[in-house]
């Protein structure tokens, strides 16, 4: 069979959807030990502009958790959405990335937190609030375009076939995905797609979309929308299999079930 082309993705827009599922939160200042947060910091030497990115889950450190340099700006991104688990495992190793030659919204970023921080205004809160969201865009589209590792969301978010397949799960979660239908979007047969999507992210299509729905559940149910509501946003069949699935998540083996969902069974 001759392989379909790959798809048209100049205009694909891979993270809007899985931002929006982690709706991120930006505070200045140092780790405050809320769950589901990163803090990332911009390093410099004295009297010179940042040269280089931390991100972690506690404060910053450096290799193998030795003390480095006082930073010169800190800031913690909350991630309050479904999505945050997943994304706070993409930075379980502390990072740390050199400025020069990332995505030039980030070196904005970069620069115009510097400029507020050494000349505060009025408005200074909200200034830096929007600066720390592009920083963290701009930090998030580098690792798109630049993977720091060879597997994971980011991984996968570069690989043009795998990441048709991803947005389309992170924008429509609560669709009957089959490995055909995902398959068919990345422009790939159903053996060929499984394979390389495991290869990318480190687990199968149908697990990471298991995944990503049990996630929306739980938050919908926290959030107070009722087990119906949160069966209809994540894609659940009816009630009874969404009390399942946490029923499942809550037991000491902690695992994804897939039961009940709406999905073909060949995911």
């Amino acid at each position: 069979m001759t392989p379909s082309p790959a798809p048209n993705t100049a205009r694909l827009d891979r993270l809007s959807a899985l931002l929006l599922a982690a709706a991120p939160r930006v505070e200045m200042g140092a780790a405050s030990g809320q769950p589901n947060s990163l803090s990332v910091s911009l390093l410099a030497n004295p009297g010179a502009a940042p040269h280089s990115l931390t991100v972690a889950h506690g404060p910053h450190s450096g290799a193998a958790g030795t003390p480095s340099p006082t930073p010169a700006v800190v800031m913690q991104v909350h991630l309050d959405g479904p999505a945050a688990p997943m994304l706070m495992r993409e930075f379980a190793q502390p990072m740390e990335l050199p400025l020069a030659g990332t995505d030039g919204a980030l070196a904005q970023a970069v620069q115009l937190l510097c400029n507020e921080l050494a000349a505060p205004r009025c408005g200074q809160p909200a200034m830096l609030a929007s600066a720390g969201n592009m920083l963290f865009i701009g930090l998030l589209r580098h690792l798109v375009a630049q993977p720091q590792t060879r597997q994971g969301l980011f991984a996968g978010l570069s690989d043009p076939r795998i990441a048709v397949a991803l947005v389309a799960m992170h924008e429509q979660p609560h669709t009957a995905w089959s490995l055909e239908s995902l398959a068919e979007r990345a422009g790939m047969s159903r053996t060929a797609f499984a394979t390389r999507f495991k290869d990318a992210m480190g687990t199968p299509p149908g697990k990471y979309l298991a995944q990503l729905r049990l996630q929306i559940a739980q938050r919908a149910v926290q959030s107070g929308k009722g087990l119906k509501g949160a069966a209809r946003a994540s894609g659940y069949k009816d009630v009874s299999a969404l009390s399942r699935a946490l029923g499942r998540a809550r037991s000491p083996a902690g695992g994804v079930a897939t039961t009940g969902a709406t999905m073909n069974p060949s995911l």
